[in-house]
């Protein structure tokens, strides 16, 4: 039994399979099979955007049957068909934050398929898996949209994905304390920034 990461050799693949028979008590992600670390406890600044999100999401998804969920919860992505492994899951992520709208992908383990909206509130730690491996896993995964959140600056990038399945922004800078986000899955509902970095 995997009781340790140390009992884990990190330069082989695993897959989901695997991940399940783990017993660890420290949190991990699986990113195309590769074992990663997740960062310790997340700082107060963290947290407190990570709330404030919560409670402005939750509220309005309210009474609809889209459904908002936080870390630690898995999310388990399909790989690019090149990398599947006899179709299975070599990737297991938990996103900060995630919304799902399709109810058909989640089950006692989490969701099995992509998010309709993924938010991840960097860290010093995390900030480059989330802007460039998760960036990509995200997007091919068919997220369609997805926030990176900057609490040291006060700041949000809402992507979302394009026609050609790129992700793109509504404007060319980012949203900042003082703005409203609009939220492209929800026409007509915008997360006051005030709120989130207050």
């Amino acid at each position: 039994m995997i009781t340790s990461i140390d009992q884990l050799d990190l330069s082989k693949k695993y897959t989901y399979a695997d991940y399940l028979t783990w017993q660890l008590d420290e949190m991990v992600e699986l990113i195309r099979g590769k074992v990663v670390r997740m960062a310790p406890a997340p700082g107060t600044s963290h947290q407190s955007a990570s709330s404030n999100l919560h409670v402005a999401i939750g509220s309005y998804l309210i009474g609809k049957k889209c459904k908002l969920f936080s870390a630690p919860f898995d999310v388990r992505l399909p790989l690019p068909e090149a990398e599947q492994q006899q179709n299975k899951t070599g990737t297991v992520v938990q996103p900060d934050l995630c919304v799902i709208c399709d109810i058909s992908k989640l089950d006692d383990r989490g969701c099995n398929g992509a998010p309709d909206w993924i938010i991840e509130i960097l860290s010093q730690s995390t900030a480059h898996k989330d802007l460039n491996e998760k960036f990509e896993l995200y997007r091919h995964a068919g997220v369609q949209e997805y926030w990176v959140v900057h609490p040291a600056e006060g700041t949000v990038l809402p992507y979302r994905l394009d026609a050609d399945g790129q992700y793109a922004l509504p404007r060319s800078t980012p949203y900042t304390v003082g703005d409203k986000v609009p939220v492209g899955l929800f026409p007509g509902f915008e997360v006051e920034l005030g709120a989130v970095f207050g």
